[in-house]
């Protein structure tokens, strides 16, 4: 009888530990991250919600007759699918798309070079900051009159406002690389006499690359919101002057066609660049 309290009150211990186990297991499965799989069944189920509200919000609540009607999903994926397969259309995606291209290549060209100079030196970079920091609070639409004064009607101006657009947060990205870069490369570097052109060919740029694409993708997303107000500029192509054309002809569900176009294209440029920094962490 003297055993028999020792082995229940050992048992006590024992059972309450493997208690406390599992919701400690629990809590780490629950913090765990979704799987690919998961995260896609996540996703398709958040935009189901998305259209599930569209579809209320245009086609079940509103009166018979109502504007709201006119934007409902079913007259607009008519007009999508109508949009896509006819000839004008991708003529205006495609100019969009090199506008974009050629905006996002300024950028690059200046706020690359510009970004390594400033994290390199810190004189400059406490030289330039003010300025940098007052220049990238300007909103880039606020110089739509002035860019158009001074590059007149057509393209330059739009390449202007998108690139003004674009540089800011490469700039940063690129010096916050070179901040953050690690001191014994470059030691390492001038222990082998390597010239400035070769540190920074094969130390420098190397080490700043996620910064860049960081910075890139971000630009991206700027990029693609600035775009459409800029093609309602004075041109005469683009998706911006597109949907500005839809409005006059009074054609609402082509106008909504264009809304849900722009956000599946800019969707489709962010997902490259997150693929492309991916592709470099590897």
């Amino acid at each position: 009888m003297s055993g028999t309290p020792s082995t229940a009150a050992g048992a006590a211990p024992a059972a309450s530990g493997s208690g406390a186990v599992a919701p400690a297991a629990r809590a780490r499965a629950s913090t765990r991250p979704p799987g690919l799989a998961s995260r896609a069944g996540l996703g398709v189920l958040g935009l189901a919600v998305v259209a599930l509200a569209w579809w209320l919000c245009t086609a079940v609540l509103p009166a018979e007759g109502a504007m709201a009607r006119r934007f409902a999903p079913g007259p607009t994926l008519s007009a999508l699918a109508m949009l896509l397969t006819g000839p004008d259309l991708p003529a205006h995606i495609l100019v969009s798309l090199r506008r974009i291209a050629v905006g996002l290549g300024l950028a690059l060209a200046v706020g690359v070079p510009l970004g390594l100079a400033i994290g390199s030196f810190r004189r400059l970079e406490a030289a330039l900051s003010p300025a940098m920091q007052f220049l990238r609070m300007i909103s880039p639409l606020s110089w739509m009159p002035i860019a158009v004064m001074a590059f007149g009607v057509g393209d330059d101006p739009v390449y202007f406002l998108l690139a003004f657009a674009a540089v800011w947060p490469i700039v940063l990205n690129t010096a916050a690389g070179v901040h953050h870069l690690d001191p014994r490369w470059l030691l390492l570097a001038q222990s082998v006499a390597a010239t400035r052109w070769e540190t920074l060919r094969h130390v420098i740029l190397p080490g700043v690359l996620g910064h860049i694409l960081t910075g890139l993708r971000l630009a991206i997303g700027i990029l693609w919101i600035v775009l459409v107000p800029c093609e309602m500029l004075g041109v005469s192509a683009g998706m911006g002057y597109f949907i500005l054309d839809t409005r006059d002809r009074l054609a609402y569900p082509e106008l909504m066609a264009m809304v849900l176009l722009i956000g599946l294209l800019g969707f489709l440029l962010d997902a490259a660049a997150r693929a492309l920094y991916r592709r470099w962490s590897r």
